[in-house]
């Protein structure tokens, strides 16, 4: 007998955690499916770590073996768009500061996977505050600063069952904010000028890569590359109106998709970026607005949405602790000055998931996806409601009102 409890306990163990997810019944005032409309004293049913059914509480009567779990308002897990947690520690502590490596300033062949730490209290932190998917990788401040992935913040050592997508774009800033880290380049026309030298490059490599004398493996190359192909897109953090236009030419130049990240000074632009086809990732609504982000604005995201500019929000990084921002309190800003309310809470779901391409899994509350799913006591972009359940892949990850 104590053999067969011993095997039991030891398979408990080594059980993958989709197979450890419980069943639970969400009971809420208000569920916000993102795939219709809300739906008053709602009910979300979960099992094997996916939803089961979603519906109303006077159709759908709670199975037995099922945990209620009640709430004021349901919502599917939050999207933070761009992100350094897991790379970037919670404390300035320089051996867990790998967003942004100095030594030299273009490093494509960086990727995010290969520093980022799922146990990290800063993961930790904003899984707690509802978000259960981060895009996230190397820092703002280098010409390229290195690949982003898109993940789930379950606390995974394995990060293979949780990562979405491992290279989602490459990391590239234009602006002083270079010439601060490095001693070269030492002004924006010399940044620009490296910038598209080393895309020359690898413009080279790829036409070489298939030929009869293909060039030696050169990882930097293969990942700008991977942009020039069309199978990675370029971030490019550009807040001034100056470096936006850089970006915009380059992307013309060397035909390649971008994304706008910060875009402190977007709303001087709206028709050149409209134009251009470019999404934005906008700047934490609440940045301190000094150097390049003088120009920042609550207002600037409505303005870009209004425009049919698509506009997501990020947490962004943070010199000082807790070296990131709250996603939720930086869309609840924007949504306050024109966004919109329900706009707002699918920029940070549902087309967030479409954006990234993993709306099949995430992204809204509909039976057979993840069951990814917050819990608040009170309206999502209300300061004084709290984030008191979070659930990943049909797990409670967290149970604190926070």
């Amino acid at each position: 007998m104590f053999k067969c409890i011993t095997l039991f306990v030891f398979a408990l163990l080594i059980l993958p955690n989709q197979l450890l997810a419980q069943k639970y019944a969400i009971k809420a005032d208000l569920v916000h499916t993102m795939s219709g409309q809300a739906i008053e004293q709602g009910i979300v049913l979960v099992s094997d770590g996916k939803i089961e059914r979603v519906g109303t509480q006077s159709r759908i009567s709670v199975p037995d073996g099922y945990e209620i779990l009640e709430a004021a308002v349901v919502t599917p897990g939050l999207i933070d768009a761009r992100s350094v947690v897991g790379l970037n520690g919670i404390f300035n502590y320089e051996h867990d500061q790998d967003a942004l490596d100095t030594s030299r300033p273009i490093q494509a062949d960086l990727r995010a996977f290969d520093a980022y730490n799922p146990r990290e209290a800063l993961v930790d932190w904003i899984r707690r505050l509802g978000v259960t998917t981060v895009h996230t990788g190397h820092a703002p401040g280098a010409l390229v600063s290195g690949q982003t992935m898109l993940i789930k913040t379950d606390g995974n050592n394995n990060l293979g069952e949780s990562i979405l997508d491992s290279t989602v774009t490459l990391a590239m800033t234009l602006g002083a904010s270079v010439g601060r880290n490095f001693n070269s380049p030492g002004t924006r026309s010399k940044g620009v000028a490296l910038l598209r030298s080393e895309l020359y490059a690898a413009q080279e490599y790829k036409n070489r890569q298939n030929s009869d004398n293909p060039p030696a493996r050169d990882l930097n190359k293969e990942a700008l590359a991977d942009v020039l192909r069309g199978e990675t897109k370029a971030l490019i953090t550009a807040n001034r109106a100056t470096e936006i236009m850089t970006a915009l030419r380059i992307a013309r130049e060397f035909d390649i998709e971008i994304i706008l990240d910060g875009a402190a000074e977007a709303f001087l632009l709206i028709d050149e970026i409209k134009e251009a086809g470019v999404p934005v990732f906008i700047h934490p609504t609440m940045v301190r607005t000094g150097g390049e982000m003088q120009s920042a604005s609550f207002t600037t995201a409505g303005k870009l949405h209004a425009a049919g500019i698509p506009v997501f929000f990020q947490s962004g990084y943070e010199g000082y602790v807790p070296k990131t921002r709250v996603v939720l309190y930086e869309a609840a800003i924007a949504m306050v000055n024109g966004f919109g309310y329900d706009e707002t809470l699918a920029a940070l779901t549902i087309d967030a998931a479409r954006f990234f391409g993993v709306d099949d899994r995430i992204g809204s509350l509909e039976a057979g996806k993840d069951a990814d799913i917050v819990l608040f006591n009170g309206d999502p972009f209300e300061y004084t409601s709290n984030v008191c359940t979070v659930l990943i892949n049909g797990r409670i990850v967290s149970d604190t009102c926070l």
